[in-house]
């Protein structure tokens, strides 16, 4: 039976240069070095923590980007979310009040027509 590896400081810091600097995935790092995933993330978290390492800024803009994605999802379920409330209260407030028919301007718009000089300008808009 296998005791506990023991990975000198190097090792693992090499392992997470592979990941951070390269750009290499975790799952392809830990399977060419034979090592678990959950152990590379372990050390990637301490070394970054610890400052030896710095996150390279295509990574970071790839986790702005995942969270970018992850909060439109929202947004969009919100603004899904709101059209269907809005179409229920409309349908709620139509009936209740009933159908109503907007009134018709045309009447109006001949009569202001006849009373300003500018009123077949406003008798063409209606």
């Amino acid at each position: 039976m296998k005791g506990r590896q023991k990975f000198s400081r190097e090792f693992k810091l090499a392992a997470v240069k592979k990941i951070v600097e390269q750009g290499l995935a975790v799952t392809e790092v830990a399977r060419d070095l034979g090592i678990a995933e959950s152990l590379l993330h372990s050390w990637k978290r301490t070394f970054l923590e610890e400052g030896v390492v710095q996150q390279s800024p295509a990574s970071s803009l790839e986790e702005e980007i995942k969270r970018l994605r992850a909060e439109n999802r929202q947004l969009q379920l919100k603004r899904d979310h709101l059209k269907k409330a809005t179409v229920f209260f409309a349908n709620s407030v139509h009936d209740v009040i009933g159908a109503r028919k907007t009134p018709d301007l045309a009447p109006l718009a001949q009569r202001d027509a006849a009373r300003h000089p500018a009123g077949s300008i406003l008798l063409a808009i209606f």
